[in-house]
């Protein structure tokens, strides 16, 4: 269903009526900035209800990425003996770790909207789009958590000696989230529409996305890939974005324009699909999920 604002002149006290959307392109973004104070109610639900009734709480939010970076130092950094281009194995696991988990969360989180939220859509109007877009923020909110501590973290290695070196790239973080957020935003409403015909893509995904970061650069750097695999590699459209991160902030790995511009391209393609196909669901969703 697509609110539109008019004037009825034959029933007084009513300016606003419901109709249904007419076709694909019907979008009405401008809807989310008027219901933005409803998307900061679900940031905040979103947010507050991961860990309610924790005993930890929020330091979830810190643990989870320590202990990974501790089990990928063990089984990748010593037993496996996988090179980190002279970084210090903790602080290179960490990096990728970090924004790997920001994409990961907003796929996985958003490719539940119309599965998770049926209840609530069955029951009062407001812009489905709401929801996923709540997501991707309460996700960036965890994501500068966790960046807290990989600065951290880097600051310690550094005044031990370790060969870290930033540089400006580090003016690209803002473009490197948002193709992160508008990348996985993009599949997980793809995956959330097709999940209301499809219930079996809702147990594929996580398992895709643990399979995606295996064939991204968040274990390994690029030059650990053989050169006769290293185009499989780059045809990821993540991978400019977790090497640009690494390189921006330790100096380690490359910084391709020509890469990003490509993971660029490729993250509209999949943000304009999934927006398309979300809008063409949302109107008849309640009859099949």
């Amino acid at each position: 269903m697509r609110r539109i604002t008019q004037i009825n002149q034959n029933e007084p006290g009513w300016d606003t009526v419901i109709r249904p959307q007419r076709g694909w392109l019907d979008l009405h973004l401008g809807e989310l900035w008027a219901y933005r104070d409803l998307v900061a109610l679900f940031v905040r639900r979103d947010f507050v209800s991961v860990y309610k009734q924790t005993i930890l709480g929020p330091l979830w939010y810190l643990i989870q990425p320590l202990l990974t970076t501790l089990v990928f130092t063990v089984i990748f950094g010593r037993l496996a003996g996988l090179p980190t281009d002279g970084l210090p194995p903790f602080l290179f696991y960490l990096s990728g770790i970090v924004i790997w988990t920001y994409f990961a969360d907003c796929l996985n989180k958003t490719s539940l909207t119309f599965v998770s939220n049926a209840s609530l859509f069955g029951k009062v109007y407001f812009p489905r789009l709401a929801v996923p877009i709540s997501i991707v923020i309460s996700s960036l909110v965890a994501f500068i958590i966790q960046f807290l501590l990989f600065l951290a973290f880097m600051v310690y290695f550094w005044l031990r000696g370790a060969q870290i070196e930033p540089n400006l790239w580090v003016l690209l973080t803002p473009l490197l989230l948002f193709l992160m957020a508008s990348m996985g935003l993009g599949f997980g409403i793809i995956v959330s529409s097709l999940t209301t015909r499809y219930r079996d893509l809702r147990f594929l995904v996580g398992f895709g996305v643990q399979l995606w970061m295996y064939a991204t650069p968040v274990i390994y750097p690029v030059s650990a890939v053989p050169e006769g695999l290293q185009w499989i590699i780059r045809l990821n459209p993540l991978t400019p974005v977790v090497e640009s991160f690494r390189y921006a902030y330790l100096g380690s790995g490359t910084v391709s324009p020509a890469s990003l511009l490509y993971s660029s391209a490729f993250t509209l393609v999949v943000l304009v699909a999934g927006l398309l196909l979300f809008n063409r669901v949302e109107a008849t969703f309640m009859d099949t999920v």
